[in-house]
């Protein structure tokens, strides 16, 4: 088994279990989970993003003001243009547990059992 060992030093009464609660809260919405997927692997635009998730380029920048608050995205400007990228792979290693978690509760096939074995 290869556990991560941070566990080992997470308790309960930890001073980050508040903030943890705000990084949940801020992807229980569909939409910023779909960003942070789209996000993964490359930068984007508001429109490229907006088209990739169905949604108005005004609610991709609303979700993406949100998303900056919580330091989970940051910014780099191109001549007039705004690309967004994530500021590391934690939001992203979530969304992934939250889906994997998904596939158990509803007894999907499990896509994560077979990758990397």
């Amino acid at each position: 088994m290869h556990e991560d060992t941070h566990q080992e030093e997470l308790h309960p009464d930890d001073a980050f279990v508040e903030l943890a609660v705000e990084v949940f809260s801020m992807l229980a919405d569909a939409t910023r989970v779909r960003m942070i997927l789209a996000l993964r692997d490359e930068e984007l635009s508001v429109n490229h993003l907006a088209d990739i998730v169905d949604k108005s380029p005004t609610a991709v920048s609303q979700h993406l003001a949100k998303l900056r608050m919580a330091r989970m995205v940051s910014t780099r400007q191109a001549g007039n243009r705004v690309f967004y990228r994530l500021v590391n792979d934690h939001a992203s290693k979530l969304v992934q547990d939250a889906i994997f978690q998904a596939e158990h509760s509803v007894g999907a096939a499990y896509r994560h059992h077979h990758e990397g074995q």
